[in-house]
């Protein structure tokens, strides 16, 4: 692993929360050799209580931890609106738990063993993604729904809408593309990324529960219209 340090890491905060302690300090090491300031913990509580009161940019979790496990942290940093990235680290590697984590809230899922370059990759990534959503944007409106890009916000009738960070990009991803039909693989493409290895069933979830939160009645959805055997577009 190189041991240059790249200046644009320097402020950014990465907390790693594993119990593993070789698997731990191997990521705060490499973590730290990129450049990345990077506190960590082995427990769930204390992860809980770092993942608050640091306000890091990235926390990378393990799932199974004492305490609180990872899938609760994550659980709470979402039902409070925090934007924090989240990657999490998992030895289970079926795609139904992988789909359990993201549909939680989780940004991206690594599974053990992993390819340090592999992690470190994504790591920039999600970084990068993350300080694209702080650069100042136009607001997008249609209907009753506003969004505000450089806020991460969402308002529906003047009354603002908690949504998940991939309900979020879902929605943004057809604001800046009204009437454009979206196939379910290009969707899940564009917001999950091409290697996800999830299905269309995992779209079609996220649908609804976007739904149920920006539509006045989901049942007959006003702006997320669904097109026979395409997939969904926004009607604006």
């Amino acid at each position: 692993m190189s041991d240059v340090k790249y200046s644009n890491n320097r402020d950014k905060t990465i907390l790693v929360v594993e119990d593993d302690k070789s698997v731990r300090e191997g990521l705060v090491m490499n973590l730290q050799l990129q450049g990345y300031k990077v506190i960590s913990c082995n427990d769930g509580d204390e992860g809980m209580k770092m993942a608050f009161d640091a306000k890091p940019d990235l926390v990378i979790l393990d799932i199974m931890l004492p305490g609180w496990s990872g899938l609760d942290i994550l659980s709470e940093l979402r039902s409070t609106s925090n934007d924090v990235s989240v990657l999490l680290l998992s030895a289970r590697d079926r795609t139904e738990h992988k789909i359990e984590g993201l549909e939680i809230g989780a940004d991206d899922y690594v599974t053990k063993p992993f390819e340090l370059s592999e992690l470190l990759a994504r790591v920039e990534a999600l970084l990068r993604r993350r300080r694209g959503y702080f650069q100042k944007e136009a607001n997008i409106s249609f209907g009753t729904i506003v969004i505000e890009p450089d806020r991460r916000k969402v308002t529906v009738e003047d009354k603002r809408v908690e949504l998940s960070m991939k309900e979020y990009e879902l929605l943004l991803l057809f604001a800046k593309n009204p009437g454009r039909p979206f196939d379910r693989e290009s969707i899940l493409s564009s917001v999950w990324g091409w290697d996800f290895d999830g299905t269309s069933r995992t779209v079609d979830n996220f649908i609804m529960s976007l739904r149920q939160k920006i539509e006045k009645n989901p049942q007959k959805p006003q702006y997320i219209k669904t097109v026979r055997q395409v997939g969904y577009k926004l009607d604006a």
